[in-house]
Parts: C-alpha cells; structure tokens; sequence
C-alpha cells in the first residue's frame, strides 16, 4: 500500500520532530485539520502494518511521536550504543584537547581556538560522556563551561590531568604563553 500524500507529510512532521509533539503543532506544519490528526495516525499505522515496517506512530499523553516498534528496540540500541563508543574524528580530538588543557571553558572559546563551528562536536563529546558542564561562567548571557570527566581520563589512560603531556613550544614571534581570555574566569 502506498502512503497518501497526508500520510507522508504526518510521517515526515513525526520523523523531523523526534520527540513528542503537540496536536496543535504537528496539525499546522503538516498543514492538516487538527481533528483528522487521530484518524490519520490510525491509517498511518495501518499502513506500516500492512507492510510490515518497523514504525509506529504513538500517542502518548495527547502528544505524537514516530517510534520503532518494541520488537526491534534492541537492535535500536546496539547501533547507539555503537555510535557511543566510536573512535573520535580529528575535530573531536582537536576540540577535546583545547578543552583538557584551558578548562573550564566555554563552547565560544574552543571554536575561537578552532577557527570553526565547534557545537556539535563539543555536544558529542558531551554525550560520550567526555566532558561535562560545570556551571555557568558570569559574563554576559552566562555562556555554559566545560571540563573534562573522569571517564576522560580512564579512555586516556590519566590517573590526572597533571599526567597531560606537555604542549609543544611555538615557534616564530609569537608569544610563548598563552593570554587568559574572559572566557576562563572562576566559576
């Protein structure tokens, strides 16, 4: 059975959206009537049903959210937990080091280092488990800090950060230390 074209808006609303949403929302990005939504997500799963997919459309509390079917939870969660434990790409090695040797700092200060966009590599790192958040530095929109974590350290072999090797010198006219920006003030 081929999906109708309402059918393929809702699932495509549900898929994007992730977690749970509000009727209200899903029925104007879908553009559909907010009463049709029930019966929609009904023909819906009909549809996966009938051809076996490994989707579901819930209802949860009055909210909608596309889902994998319990049956295949475990496979699900064998790839996260694989993609948990993949070895880091260059830019996470790179934003990890900034972020071990001038701690705590905040996302800002690793993509200044950087010289690029450093979000989404320090939102991984956070959820790998290798940094975490260590409050709110006071500065103007009180930008989140990071440090490293203990678990840093074990993937790293440290028993502490004083075991971090030394950082190679600089060599030309530059100056051999390293100023302080406003982003490495005290918590």
């Amino acid at each position: 059975m081929r999906l109708s074209e309402k059918q393929a808006v809702l699932e495509a609303v549900l898929f994007a959206s992730g977690d749970p949403a509000e009727p209200e929302r899903i029925a104007a990005a879908a553009d559909i009537d907010r009463g049709a939504l029930a019966g929609l997500a009904d023909s819906l799963n009909e549809a996966y049903a009938e051809n076996g997919s490994s989707l579901v459309v819930l209802c949860l509390g009055g909210f909608y959210q596309l889902a994998v079917r319990t049956e295949y939870f475990e496979a699900v969660k064998t790839m996260a937990d694989t993609k948990k434990f993949a070895p880091l790409s260059q830019a996470a090695m790179e934003a990890l080091t900034v972020i071990a040797y001038n701690q705590p700092v905040t996302k800002s200060f690793v993509e200044h280092i950087r010289g690029v966009d450093s979000s989404g590599v320090v939102n991984m790192l956070a959820e790998k488990g290798l940094i975490a958040e260590a409050g709110r530095l006071e500065l103007p929109g009180r930008p989140i800090a990071y440090v490293t974590t203990d678990a840093f350290l074990r993937c790293f072999g440290l028993s502490s950060l004083e075991e971090l090797p030394p950082l190679p010198e600089r060599s030309g006219s530059q100056d051999e230390h390293t100023e302080h920006t406003d982003d490495e003030v005290s918590l």
